[in-house]
């Protein structure tokens, strides 16, 4: 028999510190790291609204889907709340450029940005009421807040091993928690709408073996938590202590891993409002998945240490890459020829092989035509991926390369610069100018970063709405164009930025976006 709705637990100790928390019982330093997480988001919905498989899915949600209230991201239309946060929060997952949370994996900005601007958007033309910036950000950090504090309860990253998407299993309650709060729902509403949300919870890790579907799961967490809030503000009922209820609770059925205990269901509440999970919340320098990017800094490592061994790439043997279990499955599989842009982002055995040939790990370099490259595949046919359990559970990884002459250069580094130290404020304002240069007017893309970053200050969200909406170009013709133009212009006088590869550029003084439509 199932608990009374009554009983004090977890689940409702959450509810009351969502339902009570107010902006000014944030640290300054947790708001202000909160907006710049925001604009990463936007910049990785910008990036990606024009990628090949995004276009592929608005196509087929817009023939689904009658026309609606809410905006559709770079396209100028707008469709009903649901397929909208779909939509838009498949923009940002598009190309492995978006946030994750080191110790509970999941993508932050793609389950909450998406769900509350569409609830907005919904609520305005019904109602004709309006949410301000500071709202926003309220109910973005409390969706940063709950995210990682379910993924917790479950050993973080464990559910990645067992096979889970893990951030379609800890998102649900995410975006729920934050809807709930942009639209002010009392307590008991919000054990509502979260009860709703942790009953649609999935996500199969399978989906990255090349799959397009990949890039839009996180919008499942997106929309079905909206969903549950907007019928949880309506009176409908959700399961009651969904997280600690012991037959068939989220935290009991989810928790079946063979761990001890099966959950730890105390994460979920332990130092609320003292422990802020967004100082976890990582910002990628790289296009490919977070359990790669320790492979690319390690490399990086042995060219800078070794550049005359691996100027000639015919001189490698074998490359060895080894890592923790959970990075071991989710990015040592086998790859195979040939591969989809999805499944290349997902190998570490891929982008060991990028990172050695091109010295970078852009979007560019996962091109349709780049994907088969013989000097790629022909390094992937000479790496093996191991788990090496000495290395620990979380980034630690070591690579070995061997040589003709038998020599064998190894390195091996605890995490990858993105996620120790991180990248700092500066850093992601410097992500967000270069990744947006030349996709949009550079007035648009200066009023986007100045509203973010203010956002304090923003009397109606429909502002950034509308910037959002309004078309983009395709970013994968645009870095092309970038790296030509960089590569024209380096010598000028500029300013120094992180290129997000490995070593710094020297952008050149001359407008982007200009040259790009002058060449």
């Amino acid at each position: 028999m199932g608990q009374s709705s009554n009983t004090p637990g977890v689940t409702k100790e959450l509810c009351s510190w969502i339902y009570g928390l107010s902006l000014n019982d944030i640290p300054e330093e947790v708001r202000t790291r909160a907006k710049y997480l925001i604009l990463d988001g936007i910049c990785c919905a910008l990036v990606g609204a024009h990628l090949p498989w995004v276009e592929k899915a608005a196509r087929a949600v817009f023939s689904i889907e009658p026309p609606g209230d809410c905006m559709v991201w770079g396209y100028d239309k707008k469709l009903g709340a649901l397929p909208a946060a779909l939509l838009n929060s498949t923009e940002i997952q598009s190309f492995e450029l978006d946030d994750w949370h080191t110790l509970a994996p999941l993508h932050s900005n793609s389950i909450i940005l998406p769900a509350l601007l569409a609830a907005a958007g919904q609520k305005r033309a019904k109602t004709s009421s309006s949410f301000d910036g500071t709202s926003l950000l309220l109910s973005t950090i409390i969706g940063y807040e709950v995210g990682p504090r379910v993924g917790l309860c479950l050993y973080g990253g464990h559910m990645l091993t067992r096979g889970w998407h893990s951030g379609t299993v800890f998102g649900h309650a995410a975006s729920a928690a934050a809807v709930s709060k942009l639209l002010g729902l009392q307590q008991d509403a919000i054990e509502d709408a979260l009860g709703m949300a942790c009953t649609q919870a999935c996500g199969l890790m399978s989906a990255q073996f090349g799959s397009d579907v990949k890039r839009m799961q996180h919008g499942f967490p997106a929309r079905n938590g909206l969903f549950a809030a907007l019928l949880a503000e309506t009176g409908y009922i959700g399961i009651k202590n969904v997280f600690e209820e012991p037959y068939g609770g989220f935290l009991s059925t989810f928790g079946q891993s063979g761990k001890e205990p099966p959950y730890l269901v105390d994460e979920l509440t332990k130092a609320l409002g003292q422990t802020w999970q967004s100082d976890d919340i990582r910002v990628k320098s790289y296009a490919s998945m977070a359990g790669t990017h320790c492979t690319v800094d390690t490399i990086a490592a042995l060219q800078q240490k070794h550049a005359d061994k691996l100027a000639d790439l015919q001189n490698i043997t074998s490359i060895k890459i080894e890592m923790s279990e959970a990075a071991m499955k989710h990015g040592g599989w086998t790859a195979t020829r040939p591969l989809s842009a999805t499944g290349a982002q997902m190998s570490c055995a891929y982008v060991a092989a990028v990172q050695l040939v091109d010295r970078r790990v852009s979007p560019q370099e996962f091109r349709h035509e780049l994907l088969d490259r013989d000097v790629i595949w022909d390094l992937i046919d000479k790496t093996e991926c191991c788990h090496t359990p000495e290395l620990g559970e979380k980034y630690e990884q070591r690579v070995t390369v061997t040589l003709k002459d038998g020599e064998a250069i190894t390195e091996t580094l605890q995490a990858p610069h993105d996620v120790d130290p991180g990248l700092t404020n500066e850093e992601i304002l410097q992500k967000f100018r270069t990744f947006t240069d030349g996709i949009m007017a550079p007035e648009r893309r200066d009023r986007i970063e100045k509203i973010v970053l203010d956002l304090e200050t923003m009397d109606d969200v429909s502002i950034l709405e509308n910037l959002l909406a309004a078309p983009t170009r395709s970013p994968i013709d645009v870095f092309w164009w970038l790296r030509k133009t960089i590569g024209m212009f380096a010598s000028g006088a500029g300013m120094r930025v992180i290129d997000f590869s490995v070593h710094s550029i020297d952008l050149p003084s001359p407008n982007i976006y200009s040259l790009i439509h002058d060449i």
